[in-house]
Formats: C-alpha cells, sequence, structure tokens
C-alpha cells in the first residue's frame, strides 16, 4: 500500500517518466535483457533516492527484473508528486510526497524498510542508518547494497572503519562513470539550473563563491565561468585550492570572500560552511543556495535566529531573512538541494549512468557474496557503461592491437 500525496497526479507522472526513457539507453538496454533473464527474481529491494522521474525509471525497472520494489525519498523536497503517483500505479511501492516533516520523513523511510529487503540503493546512508539503529533486526537480510552519494560513502567508510557496518556496500559514487560526470557535469547544470529558474537572475557579471572544490564544486565553478560570471572559490584542502586557483577561479577563505560573493553555494559535505559571522558580512541582497547532501552546509538555524524579520521571496523556494545590519539574505529551498528542492535534478543523460551502474551493481552483489565492507564498482561493469553510453551517440574508438597490447604489458 503506498502513501502519496495525490494519485490523481499519475497522468502527469507518466508523461515525465516517458520522456525521460527516450534519453536513457543504458537502462533501455538493461530493460531488454532484465525481461528476459529476470535477474531480481524473488528479490526485495528497498529504495532511497531523490523520487523524480530518472529514478522511478530506475525502480520501475529493477521491478521489470524480477524485484519486489519499495521506494522512498532521500529528502523531503525532491519528490515530484505527480511521479510518485505514476510510478504506484507500476508495482512499484512508493512513501512519498513532498514537503514532508521530519516524522512523516522518517515514517516513509520505514515503511520501505517494511519490505524486509535482501538489497538497498541509498543516498546519503538513509536506510543504512536505521538498518544499524531503529530496525537493526532487519539487517540480516541484506546481501548488500549501492550507495549513490560522496556524503554517503564518507558515512559508510566510517561505520566501516568502526567495525560496525553489517553488510556490504558499493561505493557507486567512486566510479568513474559516476562521479566523473553525475557530480562534475550534473551538479554543475542542475545547481545552476535550480538557482536561476528559483530566481529568475543574471549570472552574468555576478561574483559567486563556490564553498568546496570536489568534483561537485569544480562543476558548478565552471558552469558559473561559463555563464559570465566572476568565481571565488573557498576550499579547505590546499590540493583542491591550488587545482582551484589553476583552473583561473580566485581562492579565498569564506570571511574573506562574504563581502564579495552575489550567490554563495556550498559543496562541501560538512555543517557550518557559512555562519552568522559570515551572514553579516555580505552584500545585501545576496543569494544562498546549497549543493550538497544535506541541509547543514548553510547555518539555517543561525540565519534564522539573527533575523530580525522573515519575508517571502518571489515563490515557496526563496525566503528573505533581514538582518540586524540591515540587508536581506535570500535563502533558497530552505539550504536543502537546490538542485533537486528547486529542480529536476540532474540531466537524463547523466542520470542513465549512475542508475546503470546502481542497478549492473546489485547484480555484482547477486552473484559475487561479499564480506560486510565498502566495496569499488566492478571495473568490467565501468567500462560496460560507458562502451553503451558512446553506442547510443554513434560513436567509434580506436582499440589496442595485440602489438600494443604486449607493449604495454610488457617491462
Amino acid at each position: 500500500m503506498s502513501t502519496l500525496k495525490d494519485p490523481g497526479l499519475a497522468s502527469l507522472g507518466h508523461d515525465k517518466m516517458n520522456w525521460v526513457r527516450r534519453k536513457m539507453p543504458v537502462l533501455n538496454a538493461l530493460r531488454d535483457r532484465y525481461v528476459k533473464e529476470q535477474p531480481f527474481k524473488g528479490q526485495r529491494i528497498a529504495i532511497s533516492l531523490h523520487l523524480e522521474a530518472k529514478t522511478a525509471v530506475l525502480a520501475e525497472l529493477l521491478h521489470i527484473g524480477g524485484a519486489s520494489v519499495s521506494i522512498t525519498s532521500s529528502n523531503p523536497l525532491s519528490t515530484q508528486d505527480d511521479v510518485a503517483a505514476a510510478l504506484a500505479t507500476t508495482g512499484v511501492e512508493v512513501h512519498a510526497f513532498r514537503g514532508a516533516n521530519d516524522e512523516e520523513f522518517d515514517q516513509f523511510h520505514q515503511h520501505v524498510l517494511d519490505i524486509e529487503p535482501t538489497l538497498l540503493i541509498d543516498d546519503g546512508g538513509e536506510l543504512t542508518e536505521r538498518l544499524h539503529s531503529s530496525r537493526k533486526d532487519l539487517a540480516r537480510n541484506v546481501l548488500g547494497g549501492a550507495e549513490e552519494t560522496t556524503t554517503g560513502v564518507t558515512r559508510l567508510r566510517a561505520l566501516a572503519g568502526e567495525h560496525r557496518l553489517l553488510y556490504p556496500m558499493i561505493a557507486v559514487n567512486d566510479a568513474d562513470m559516476k562521479h566523473l560526470f553525475d557530480n562534475q557535469y550534473g551538479t554543475g547544470q542542475s545547481t545552476w539550473d535550480g538557482i536561476m529558474r528559483t530566481t529568475n537572475l543574471l549570472i552574468a557579471g555576478t561574483t559567486v563563491v563556490v564553498a568546496g572544490y570536489g568534483w561537485c564544486g569544480r562543476g558548478v565553478a565552471d558552469r558559473a565561468r561559463g555563464l559570465g560570471a566572476r568565481v571565488i572559490v573557498t576550499e579547505v584542502n590546499p590540493v583542491r585550492a591550488n587545482e582551484a586557483l589553476m583552473d583561473g577561479h580566485q581562492v579565498m577563505t569564506m570571511d574573506q570572500a562574504a563581502p564579495y560573493g552575489d550567490f554563495f553555494v556550498t559543496v562541501t559535505g560538512n555543517r557550518d560552511v557559512i555562519r552568522p559571522e559570515h551572514f553579516v558580512k555580505m552584500k545585501d541582497g545576496a543569494v544562498l543556495a546549497n549543493a550538497g547532501h544535506f541541509d547543514v552546509e548553510v547555518d539555517v538555524k543561525g540565519l534564522r535566529a539573527m533575523a530580525t524579520e522573515v519575508i517571502p521571496g518571489r515563490n515557496e523556494n526563496v525566503e528573505g531573512f533581514v538582518l540586524p545590519t540591515k540587508q536581506t539574505l535570500w535563502l533558497l529551498a530552505q539550504g536543502r538541494l537546490v538542485n533537486l528542492a528547486a529542480g529536476d535534478g540532474h540531466p537524463v543523460e547523466i542520470m542513465d549512468l549512475t542508475f546503470g551502474l546502481q542497478a549492473l551493481s546489485l547484480e555484482y552483489l547477486l552473484n559475487h557474496p561479499l564480506e560486510p565492507g565498502v566495496y569499488p564498482v566492478d571495473p568490467a561493469v565501468d567500462r560496460w557503461v560507458a562502451e553503451i553510453r558512446l553506442k547510443a551517440l554513434g560513436i567509434e574508438i580506436d582499440t589496442l592491437t595485440p602489438d600494443q597490447e604486449q607493449y604495454m604489458a610488457s617491462w
């Protein structure tokens, strides 16, 4: 039994799903095979991902492959209610609606775990956290899972480092066909899509402060420059700071950058990156957005506490905070993931790659029983996804001759 806001929205959701299927050659190739082979027959798959059209196609694919599937959203504001309604008509159990409060958000994850999963697809470790606390009794059923995000993999490694991880997890985020594309190009485009559609403001000629220069941060910075902005990067890692500098960006501390920024985008995976001591130095009208997994990078509680007034913006995803120093700062999407809470997430072609890795990683777990721990994606899986993508684009590449292979393998 699904938990939805409005089942009557299903036709709109099907339109979105039909649109993205046309641009997902990797999942379509898997679909053809899964219909015949039923690799997940008898498996119960619990999913926590941002619930929009691309995710729905993945969940449907796993169900077509024989699994019982139950899904919820990994963010209270990233659910698209029409897509959730459409997915529930395909045989997938759905527990999600946009704007869920903390209690409802937790209950949705509990309902998904009621399926007593044998396999997981997780985003930020939401399911794993509960399987190691309130639902620990169900962990014995889990053969393994796949983690989507940098934040989730970091949490998993911390758990494994304490020898407390109860099942094997594959770090999909670290695969080449994930982090080189999803994190960089996907986050770069979708973050600015979310900011621009939410604010309707011009980026060209402004100063953008990007906090964090990992793969996601460099994507955000690169796209900002492409839109005509000057970019300042803040970092704690000296190697990445040097990379940002050599890529043509200015590098400063957040304290130094605060007076200059027109837009601030956090992409660090850490908490309290922008704090009250930074807020008071910012320009009137500065825009604050977060593109990291959790809503802790901008100190929203601190911002609310110091504001003398909170005023509405142009839509539900924009709030203005009037400070004692008289300037107004505009917070987007309550400090949650701006590309999903205020947009449609990564482009279709990008998520096709990531979700192909997710599905194939679950197959790998079924065929290769592993001890508890964090494991890389099988290189053969990574390569297959890359090859399918090129084939779909009609692109051919060279292959090594036998002599070249021998040369590369020889002393």
